[in-house]
Formats: C-alpha cells, structure tokens, sequence
C-alpha cells in the first residue's frame, strides 16, 4: 500500500453546548497528575469503522452534536493547562475542543491488512496532533487538553482519532470518555444516556497536589529505538499460563504470563548483547487504583488514577538462566503491592508516602545514570474500546501510535475479541533483532514484521 496521504479539510472548535458554571472553572490537578507524565504528552487513541449506510457529513455532523453535548460533563476537556506558582490547573474557560476532518483517498481495508512497520509509521496521520512533539499554538503554559480528527476513507469507512491530555487523564479516562461520547451519540440526549454519563472528579481531594515533578527526560528519546508489535491468541494466552503454571503452582493471569514472557525475552536480548558480566533490570507496571481503594472509586472518576509499581532490582549472572517462574512471581508481586494500604499512604503527608515517592525516583536515577534497563508495562485490554459505537456499528480495529520510550510495552486487546493481546514493544533496535527471533517467544506470539 502506498503511504496514505490524508489531507486536512476542515478545522474547527467544538464547544460545550452549555456554559461551565462559575464556581467549576478552577480544576484542581491531583499529586498523581502531577508525576504521570510531563505536560506535553498526550493519551492517543484510533478508531477504525468499516463503511455504513451513512454518509461521511452526516456523521462527522452527529459526532459534533455529540461532542458539544458531552462536553458540559466532561467540561475540564474544553478548558486550557495553566501553570499556577508551583503546580499546574485547568483554566476550564470552555475555550473548547480542536475538531479536524480530513480525507484520504485510500481504502480502509488496504491500510488495516498492511501489517508492516508502515502501517506503524502511518497511524500518526490519523491523529489531529502528534501526541508526543505537539505543535500547538498555545504557549506551554496555557496548553490544549483535547483535539479530535475524523478521516474518511475512499471506501467510505472512518478513523476517529482522539488525543486528550495525559496531565489530565490516564487511558482509563479516555477509555470512559469515549463511552460516554458514544452513548450520548447514540441517546441524543436522551434520559437512560444523561443517567450514565455522571462523573467523578474528587481525585485532588483524595490526593492533594504537592507541587512535586518527576524528570522522564532519561527514558524518553527516539533515538535507536523501535517498536514492533506481537499478537497473542487466546489459544496460545492459555498454553502460556500452563506452561507458567506447570512450574510454579498458580495459574497466573493473561497479562501477568505476557509480561513475564516479555520481560524474559528482553532480558535475553539484553544479556546476548551487552558484554557486562552481570545483567539485571526492573520491572515498572501501571497500576489501575480505582478498584483497589478503599472504598473504591468508579471506573469514570477523572484523573491519572494509576500507581507505577516498580520491582526491586532484578539481577542474573550471563551463565543464568531466567525461568519464567522466577519473573511471573516478582511480576504478581509488584502488582498486588499496589492494594488498599499502599493507596492510603500515597493520601497521606507524611513519612510513608515520602518513602514512596523517593523510592520511585531512585530506582528511576538508578535506571538512567547505570544504564540498567527499566522495561515499563501498561494493560489496556479491559477497557472495552471495542464497545464504542456512535450509530454506525463497532470499530473493526482500535490501536494507539508507537511511543519515543524506550522499553516501553503497552498491551491492546486483539480486534477479534477472542480475549487475544497486542503487544506493542518498543526496544533499543540491536535488542529487538535478538527479542524478535526469540525462541520461546514465538512459540506463543506472532510477530507483526
């Protein structure tokens, strides 16, 4: 397939179709906000649809309507990032949402069977902004939080790509967001859909701002690094949680046996290709808390509701060999550490979550000045974006675009819904040659070239 050429053909600003109330236009930004992510980086998220009975204006039209009205819930979207002395908040000035369209010639189905790294390098044309090297307008400190582009294929299919500000919101939010921006789509307005469309927004309330920033200047870059990405049936996820099984006595789950693997594969590729006598590396997994709070919260509270759980150090010798029960135990491990008390500290001011804070950020340090790998792990495959339907049926493919971090693994469920996995891996490119051709990784993984 030739590279797709999409080109832009209109822009506008989508408003909420009512005003934000005086009293709601200061948004508070929480402590775990603040140390997410740095405040240019966006959550990016693609929607394919096949082509309807519906035609391409009419839709983009009801997308609009929707949007507007979604907007009066989901009012911090409309409003600006803005530094206040040493912490950052919304100015929710209903400023309003960028909305794009655009056209590209081409046919749905031909970009979505190019499954090569091309079709990786192509996704980001679907996207209003580059969600990492955003070349906005605004100046840094009164930031865009939302942009929207709709494209039509030649066929007569669409993309929907959405970028929202991770400073705002985690992949949970824009997952939430997306169902709401549907249902209402689909309800117009209608009394069962307003009903399900109520959100939370107490997360600086239960986690107060510190005024605290982490540097993630040391694990981002784009430089010799490269992502591929590795599909994982439902067949092979259950021959991979025996085999772990077998050895270890638990039956660990779907995304706990892919990361070990991952994670094994990785550390074989480094171990073949660094010349130190000792290997080692830590484990980072992002961490859901809004069902592991006490009580807990609801899926649609809004915020960067996650905790990075980083493992101690692992280390092995070049003669070592890593057997996947050794990993799958540190990997539960480091994500169970993440319960109901582990979340009370992190509320609190004192000491506790002191310790917490400096203990991610020396393992951090440690990871960037020594040059010891931190390979970072997030699940997004129970966030039902396969569900978002706007009135012309279920996306046929959902994805995001690969990310300038290095070892960096993000998983996506597969479009078949047969409880499948994508995994996006992005790795130095010496140690991807090696962790492509792994062996016991294709035994359960089909690589995408």
């Amino acid at each position: 397939m030739a590279e797709a050429q999409v080109e832009i053909i209109s822009k506008v600003t989508i408003k909420p179709v009512s005003p934000t109330p005086n009293h709601l236009k200061n948004f508070q930004i929480s402590l775990l906000d603040e140390i997410a992510a740095p405040p240019s980086f966006y959550v990016p998220v693609v929607l394919f649809y096949s082509a309807s009975n519906q035609d391409f204006p009419a839709m983009s039209q009801k997308l609009k309507s929707s949007l507007s009205q979604i907007l009066t819930s989901y009012y911090p979207f409309c409003g600006r990032i803005k530094r206040n002395k040493s912490n950052y908040i919304v100015d929710c000035n209903d400023e309003g949402v960028l909305y794009l369209e655009a056209r590209v010639p081409s046919k749905l189905s031909d970009f979505l069977n190019n499954n090569t790294s091309q079709q990786l390098n192509e996704i980001i044309e679907f996207l209003p902004i580059d969600p990492y090297k955003p070349k906005l307008d605004d100046d840094d400190e009164d930031r865009l939080i939302m942009a929207v582009q709709v494209t039509e294929f030649g066929c007569g299919g669409m993309a929907i790509g959405v970028c929202i500000s991770h400073k705002v919101c985690d992949g949970t939010t824009v997952a939430t967001f997306l169902q709401a921006w549907s249902q209402k789509a689909m309800g117009e307005g209608s009394e069962v859909a307003s009903s399900s469309l109520s959100l939370n927004m107490e997360a600086s309330l239960l986690f107060p701002p510190k005024g605290i920033e982490i540097d993630f200047n040391n694990m981002i870059g784009e430089k010799n690094i490269t992502t591929k990405r590795f599909l994982f049936s439902e067949n092979s996820l259950c021959r991979l949680k025996e085999e772990i099984s077998r050895g270890w006595g638990f039956k660990p789950t779907r995304v706990e046996a892919v990361t070990t693997l991952i994670w094994k594969s990785a550390l074989e590729a480094a171990k073949t290709i660094e010349t130190s006598h000792k290997s080692g590396s830590f484990m980072l997994h992002i961490v859901n808390i809004r069902g592991r709070m006490l009580p807990p919260l609801l899926e649609n509270s809004l915020g960067n509701l996650f905790v990075s759980a980083i493992s101690p150090l692992f280390e092995v010798d070049k003669e070592t060999t890593v057997e996947l029960q050794d990993l799958v135990e540190v990997v539960r491990k480091t994500i169970r550490m993440v319960d109901g008390n582990f979340v009370s500290k992190l509320q609190g001011d004192g000491q506790e979550l002191v310790e917490i804070l400096e203990s991610m950020k020396q393992k951090l340090h440690v990871a960037a000045k020594q040059s010891v790998p931190c390979y970072c792990f997030s699940s997004w495959v129970r966030f039902g974006f396969y569900e978002t339907n706007f009135g012309w049926g279920k996306p046929t493919w959902v994805c995001t675009v690969r990310a300038p971090i290095r070892n960096a693994i993000l998983f996506m469920p597969t479009s078949s819904e047969d409880g499948g996995i994508e995994a996006w891996v992005t790795l130095n490119e010496r140690h991807m040659l090696q962790f492509q051709n792994n062996p016991l990784l294709l035994q359960f993984a089909s690589f995408v070239p």
